[in-house]
């Protein structure tokens, strides 16, 4: 049975979890008209750089912490997915 169309095979994402320690932000950038203004960070997680882009300064998480993503193994270095950025909580810290 024949398929008809073009198949891109699709990139498949990564998880991580590292401790952030550094973070250096610029923007806001705006690509075009009507597009919200975004601003690019550059963050170190375990000694790796990843790039993410967010709609604002805040990125929700500090230096220290212990951070769980998304990424993707791109041309152009890895790339975190938007909003999938946060802070791990310690299943051992609940009582």
């Amino acid at each position: 049975m024949a398929r008809g169309g073009f198949r891109r095979n699709k990139v498949q994402k990564q998880q991580g979890k590292g401790e952030l320690q550094a973070v250096t932000s610029e923007g806001p950038f705006i690509e075009w008209v009507g597009k919200p203004e975004y601003y690019r960070h550059q963050l170190t997680i375990d000694g790796s750089q990843y790039r993410y882009e967010s709609d604002s300064t805040d990125l929700g998480v500090a230096i220290g912490d212990m951070v769980v993503f998304r990424f993707v193994d791109h041309a152009d270095g890895l790339i975190v997915d938007r909003r999938s950025l946060g802070k791990w909580i310690d299943p051992a810290s609940f009582s």
